[in-house]
């Protein structure tokens, strides 16, 4: 299990170290000049000129790249125009708006952790529960009312399901009010009601993936040999369905879990854009739009970040599930 842990995250370093030096190259060794699109519109050619030397950019590509990793692990000086010294994790500073991305970054992870991760856990009990449900009553009313919940979950999309939401529980019910984010520490109530059409909203559409893929491989898990020996033995169907079905069958829906949640923490953009929330999402957007690129790296870097940390999660998951996949 060591080894297998080893090489995983040994991988994972080396797929964040290329995501760092591609993120950097696409904004920095291109043509155009980055500074004019990190300056505010009034920099003259001076300023320009002094913005340039405080980033480095008149140094050599790699010892940019070198002085941007130093910043990260033990942080750097940015210069008197960007906030003076930058302590670690340094990922430079935003002209638009003018403190540290990681100040920025600070502010709006909170929010987009507090979507991501209740809705997964929703998703993931109601959809496996109601696939696995569905599976044990094949053919049984409740076996059709699953199958028309998944169809429905993944004829809508995000940005439907959530404006119907809100037009019926905040504006016209008025049960819930007008989402936002308060912090789960200042009033745990305010926190949850802020943010719980958001968690229906991808719940609904992310549990139809899981019922269906849940209800699909534990139907194909009970015809496997090694269900048939269980109910042969006269083993208890709590134990066959439990211990040795439930084990089998969940395996595959714990990967796409481990993958959907990285994805999801990397930009809930249409969520918190629908919802009007200012998470991670919503920040690389308006990054984009106002051309701040240490914004757009930083937080390119984080949905990697996400994404590989979610993979390695997987992958124990995985190893602690199937032991066999330790010896791959």
């Amino acid at each position: 299990m060591t080894r297998f842990l080893v090489r995983r995250l040994l991988s994972a370093v080396l797929t964040l170290f290329a995501v760092s030096v591609l993120s950097f190259l696409m904004f920095f060794a291109l043509p155009r000049d980055p500074v004019s699109g990190m300056c505010p519109k009034n920099c003259n050619a001076e300023r320009l000129e002094r913005v340039r030397d405080e980033l480095g950019l008149n140094d050599p590509l790699v010892q940019q790249y070198a002085n941007y990793m130093k910043g990260i692990v033990a942080g750097r000086d940015l210069g008197s125009s960007q906030g003076g010294r930058c302590d670690a994790p340094c990922l430079g500073w935003s002209y638009v708006n003018n403190e540290a991305v990681t100040d920025t970054l600070t502010r709006v992870l909170p929010v987009t952790l507090s979507i991501v991760f209740p809705a997964a856990i929703l998703w993931l009990v109601v959809g496996v529960g109601l696939g696995m449900v569905s599976a044990l009553r094949r053919g049984t009313w409740l076996d059709k009312v699953a199958i028309g919940f998944s169809l429905a979950g993944a004829s809508f999309q995000l940005y439907f399901v959530g404006a119907v939401l809100l037009l019926i529980f905040t504006y016209q019910l008025r049960i819930t009010p007008v989402p936002g984010y308060t912090s789960i520490f200042d009033d745990p109530l305010k926190w949850a009601s802020g943010l719980v059409l958001a968690w229906v909203s991808l719940a609904f559409l992310f549990s139809a993936i899981y019922a269906r893929l849940s209800r699909a491989q534990m139907l194909e898990t009970l015809s496997e040999d090694f269900v048939r020996t269980a109910r042969a033995k006269g083993l208890p169907k709590r134990t066959v369905y439990g211990r040795h079905a439930l084990r089998a069958a969940i395996t595959p829906v714990v990967t796409i879990a481990g993958l959907d949640v990285g994805a999801a923490l990397g930009g809930t953009v249409i969520t918190e854009t629908t919802f009007g929330i200012q998470g991670l999402g919503r920040t690389a957007i308006d990054a984009v739009r106002s051309g701040d690129l240490p914004t757009i790296m930083a937080t390119v870097l984080i949905s990697a970040v996400f994404i590989v940390l979610a993979n390695v999660i997987v992958d124990l998951l995985y190893a602690t599930i199937d032991p066999r996949v330790r010896l791959r």
